[in-house]
C-alpha cells in the first residue's frame, strides 16, 4: 500500500527520491521524462502561454510528506523558493497523521460572476426587473456555454445588489448582478467571463441601464474548502516544552494574530507558504487564491487570522482554516504546462473539490509549524539551517562543501554571504 509516510527522505539524494517517488506512482515513460528534463516548459510552450517570452523560470519542486486526510495518503508536490516550508509541512504532518490525520469538507463549486449595471432611473424597479427574469438569464447563460452543462455544472442561480444607495456616499448608484455558476472541476473563469458577457445586453434591456464590468469575482466564498485537526499535547511536546507549553503558545499566538492585523498579515503570509506552492506546482492561479484568501479575511470587517486554534474539553489542540478556493484541474495551464499535469498526477486527486481540501490542509499544517517553532526555539532556528546552504552556494560552494560551509555558518552564529566567502576560500586551499 502507498504511503506518504518516507522516514529519511530528506537524507536520500535527488535520484533516489525520484526512484522511491516513481515506485509509487505509475508514471508514464513521457512523466519521467519530465522530471528529468533541465527546462520542463519547452519555450515554444511558454510562448503560447503567455506574451513577450524570452525564457522559462524554474522553481524548487519539493514534497510534503507524511498528509493523511480524510484517511486518504497524499505526496504533496510543493513549488517554492523559501526555505524550511516542505520541512515544517511534512514535520506537522507527521504529528497529525499519529492523531489521526486532518479532517477535511467543502461545499459546491460555484464562482460569481459580477456585472456591473449604471444609469438606471430607478434603480428598485430595475432589481425587481432582473428578479423577475431570473430564470430566462440564467437559461441565456448556459446557453453560452453548454459544454459546462452536460458535464453537470452550469449558472445556477442569480441574485441583485444596489451599491452606494445613501446620499453621501461618494461613489455613484449602481445595480450588480450576481451569477453563480457551478464550475465542476475547472477555475471558471473563462466560463464565467463567458457567460456573464453574455447576458450583458439582455440585462441592458431588462434594467435600462448601462453594463460596463462583467467578470468573474475571484471572492469564491461559495466555494468554500474546510480543513481541522485535533492533536493530543503529548504530540506536541518538543525538546525542553512539553506538550502543554506547545499547545498554550500555538493559541497565545494565533490570539495575537486574532486581534491585530499588524501580526495577522504575517501569520496568514505562513499559512499562504503552504498553500501557494501547491496551487503554483499544479498550474493553477495563485494570485487569484491568494486575494480571495485575504478578502475573505477580512469578511467580518477587521483583517484577521484565517485559521482559529483552541484547547478543546480534553485538553487537545484543535486548529481549523476555511478558505475560498478558486482552483481547477482541468483546463489552463494544468492541461499544458507538464510539470503541473505531472504534479495532480501525484496528488491523484479526483476532483477539484477534493484538490481544494488537501491545498487547505496544508495550509493548516504550514500555520501550525509556524506557530510551533515561534512558541518554542523560536523561527529563526530551522529556517537559518536551510538559510545556510543558501549562503553557502551563493559564495560559491558546491557539491559536499555546501554542508561543510553551511554547517561553520551555523556552528559561528555568522550566516552572511561574507563570512561563507571566507570559508570557501580556506576550503579552498
Amino acid at each position: 500500500m502507498k504511503s506518504s509516510r518516507i522516514s529519511g527522505f530528506y537524507k536520500k539524494t535527488i535520484e533516489e527520491r525520484k526512484a522511491l517517488i516513481t515506485e509509487m506512482h505509475p508514471f508514464t515513460e513521457e512523466d519521467l521524462a519530465v522530471f528529468e528534463s533541465v527546462a520542463p516548459l519547452a519555450e515554444d510552450t511558454a510562448d503560447n502561454m503567455i506574451e513577450n517570452v524570452v525564457g522559462t523560470f524554474q522553481l524548487p519542486l519539493g514534497l510534503g510528506l507524511n498528509f493523511l486526510i480524510n484517511g486518504k495518503e497524499y505526496t504533496i508536490p510543493m513549488a517554492i523558493e523559501e526555505a524550511s516550508v516542505v520541512a515544517s509541512a511534512s514535520h506537522i504532518a507527521k504529528i497529525v497523521r499519529d492523531a489521526g490525520g486532518f479532517v477535511t469538507e467543502s461545499t459546491e463549486r460555484v464562482m460569481i460572476g459580477q456585472i456591473q449595471v449604471v444609469g438606471c432611473s430607478d434603480y428598485t424597479e430595475a432589481k425587481e426587473a432582473v428578479l423577475e427574469n431570473k430564470q430566462i438569464l440564467i437559461d441565456a447563460a448556459n446557453d453560452a456555454f453548454p459544454s459546462i452543462v452536460t458535464r453537470g455544472g452550469g449558472a445556477e442561480d442569480l441574485d441583485v445588489r444596489i451599491l452606494n444607495e445613501a446620499a453621501d456616499s461618494k461613489f455613484g448608484k449602481m445595480l450588480i448582478v450576481h451569477l453563480y455558476v457551478n464550475t465542476v472541476d475547472a477555475m471558471g473563469a473563462n466560463l464565467v467571463n463567458t457567460m456573464a458577457e453574455s447576458i450583458a445586453p439582455l440585462v441592458e434591456e431588462i434594467t435600462q441601464g448601462k453594463v460596463y464590468l462583467r467578470i468573474l469575482s475571484n471572492l469564491a466564498d461559495r466555494s468554500l474548502a474546510r480543513a481541522r485537526c485535533i492533536i493530543p499535547p503529548h504530540l506536541l511536546g518538543t525538546g525542553d516544552f512539553s506538550g502543554e507549553a506547545v499547545r498554550d503558545g500555538v493559541i497565545h499566538a494565533y490570539e495575537f494574530a486574532a486581534s491585530d492585523p499588524y501580526r495577522a498579515v504575517t501569520h496568514n503570509k505562513g499559512i499562504m507558504n503552504g498553500i501557494d506552492p501547491i496551487v503554483i506546482a499544479t498550474g493553477n492561479d495563485w494570485r487569484a487564491v491568494e486575494a480571495g484568501a485575504h478578502a475573505y479575511a477580512v469578511k467580518d470587517g477587521q483583517y484577521t487570522s484565517m485559521t482559529t486554534w483552541y484547547k478543546d474539553e480534553q485538553g487537545n489542540l484543535v486548529g481549523e482554516l476555511e478558505l475560498p478556493m478558486s482552483i481547477g484541474i482541468v483546463g489552463g495551464a494544468t492541461r499544458v504546462h507538464p510539470m503541473a499535469k505531472l504534479a495532480l498526477k501525484l496528488l491523484e486527486v479526483n476532483s477539484a473539490k477534493e484538490l481544494a481540501e488537501v491545498i487547505v490542509a496544508v495550509g493548516l499544517a504550514q500555520n501550525l509549524g509556524a506557530l510551533k517553532a515561534l512558541a518554542t526555539e523560536g523561527i529563526q532556528k530551522g529556517h537559518m539551517t536551510l538559510h545556510s546552504r543558501s549562503v553557502a552556494m551563493a559564495a560559491g560552494a558546491a557539491g559536499e562543501m555546501v554542508d561543510i560551509i553551511a554547517q561553520e555558518l551555523i556552528k559561528n552564529n555568522d550566516i552572511r554571504v561574507g563570512k561563507a566567502k571566507e570559508l570557501v576560500e580556506k576550503y579552498k586551499r
